[in-house]
Formats: structure tokens, C-alpha cells, sequence
């Protein structure tokens, strides 16, 4: 089997642990870990900095597509950072 991770971003602890529960009761991903972060980025034109979640989601490659798409659509942010990392190996 093929696994990947994915790392996104969330404003909260609550928006990420919901977002992780759905996947997680769909059986899209197997696991998520949550760490929070300080993150500076350009905005608009403006250099920005935020406290943000950041969960890294544990899935099959096949599942990629399919876990993008559902964290897109539940996301607060205008452009969410969604970042699949290569594949992995895994006990």
C-alpha cells in the first residue's frame, strides 16, 4: 500500500478536530496529528502573522484526491493550504 501525508492549516483547534473527525468517520484517513504554530505569510499585498493548527493527515495515496477536495469544502480560509506529501512508508 501506498500512503501519503497531507498538511494543512486551520485557524483553531475546533475547525481542525472537526474537519479530522469527518475524515476519520468516512474512513478517508487513518489518523490526524495537530500542532500549534506561529505562521508569517504574504496576504494581499501585506506580510501577515497567525496563530494556526497545523494537521497532518495520514491516508492512502488513492485517497488524496477525495480528502483534498472534503478539506476544501469544509475550510474557513479563502485559500487554505492543503499539501500532500509524497509517498511514505508506514509500519
Amino acid at each position: 500500500m501506498k500512503f501519503i501525508l497531507i498538511y494543512t492549516t486551520y485557524k483553531n483547534m475546533e475547525e481542525a478536530q472537526k474537519v479530522a473527525g469527518l475524515l476519520l468517520n468516512e474512513k478517508l484517513i487513518a489518523c490526524a496529528n495537530f500542532f500549534p504554530i506561529t505562521s508569517t505569510y504574504s496576504w494581499k499585498g501585506k506580510v501577515e502573522t497567525a496563530e494556526e493548527i497545523v494537521a497532518i493527515l495520514k491516508t492512502m495515496a488513492e485517497n488524496w484526491q477525495t480528502v483534498r477536495d472534503a478539506v476544501l469544502a469544509d475550510h474557513s480560509y479563502e485559500t487554505p493550504c492543503v499539501i500532500k506529501l509524497a509517498e511514505v512508508e508506514a509500519n
